[in-house]
């Protein structure tokens, strides 16, 4: 079972997502704190690098199943054309005008 977009609790997440899922680059980038920062299981990546390659190019999706803290933590079935799909853990870091200052995602 899958958490609609809308119910997700934290905004800034819910926008995330959002923007991933309706492939909105511009919307993307405009929820990023200046300079922020992601990994990849664990490897520090180039953000507009990893963006592009598993979410603009290869048109990712995301399915919540669960979050937690608050919103800011969730497990999700995340596709693209590239690797197909895999279940996921994501968490984000929000500053304090709301905006993604960082986030870090995995394979659950």
């Amino acid at each position: 079972m899958t958490i609609q977009i809308t119910r997700l609790s934290d905004p800034a997440v819910r926008a995330f997502v959002t923007a991933v899922n309706n492939h909105d680059r511009d919307g993307f980038m405009a929820l990023l704190a200046p300079g922020a920062t992601m990994a990849d299981d664990g490897t520090e990546r180039d953000l507009a690098d990893w963006t592009d390659w598993e979410i603009f190019s290869s048109r990712g999706h995301m399915e919540v199943e669960n979050e937690s803290d608050g919103g800011r933590r969730l497990i999700a079935r995340y596709s693209n054309d590239t690797y197909g799909e895999m279940r996921t853990t994501w968490s984000f870091t929000v500053d304090d005008d709301g905006r993604i200052s960082r986030f870090e995602t995995g394979q659950a």
